[in-house]
């Protein structure tokens, strides 16, 4: 049998250092990356971060938003990151995502208490900044 409920596959990020992105998700934030190697190498045209088995981040060079003409204006999303992306941890994980985030002195909101997300009402929740100034959201249910 076939699973076809609707799953977030990627979202791409605007970066002006893909190396240094990557870096900043595998070690500050604890994601694996994805295709570093090849990246580096200059076999593919972006390196990717992984979150979980199914979702992968895009770390896209700024220098390719004048070749996404896939839709009319695309190329205007850089420099435009989204409001913020959400990563529902655990509650282990969270506390670990905190203390290596201020341990590399990234700025962090205060902790949040029951903000509504995809699964209810969160126990805690903080936002903090990548390197390019993408934002993101880290909660727990648990």
């Amino acid at each position: 049998m076939t699973d076809h409920t609707a799953r977030l596959d990627h979202a791409v990020l605007w970066v002006r250092d893909p190396l240094g992105a990557a870096d900043f998700y595998e070690k500050a934030v604890g994601m694996e990356p994805v295709r570093l190697t090849e990246f580096a190498a200059g076999e593919v045209p972006f390196p990717s971060v992984r979150v979980n088995d199914e979702t992968i981040l895009d770390l896209m060079p700024l220098t390719f938003a004048e070749r996404m003409t896939m839709l009319p204006g695309a190329a205007d999303s850089s420099g435009h990151p989204v409001n913020h992306v959400c990563l529902a941890l655990s509650r282990g994980d969270f506390d670990t995502l905190l203390s290596r985030l201020r341990e590399r002195s990234v700025p962090v909101s205060e902790l949040s208490y029951g903000s509504f997300g995809a699964r209810g009402e969160a126990e805690r929740s903080f936002y903090f900044r990548d390197p390019d100034g993408n934002v993101f959201e880290a909660r727990h249910y648990d």
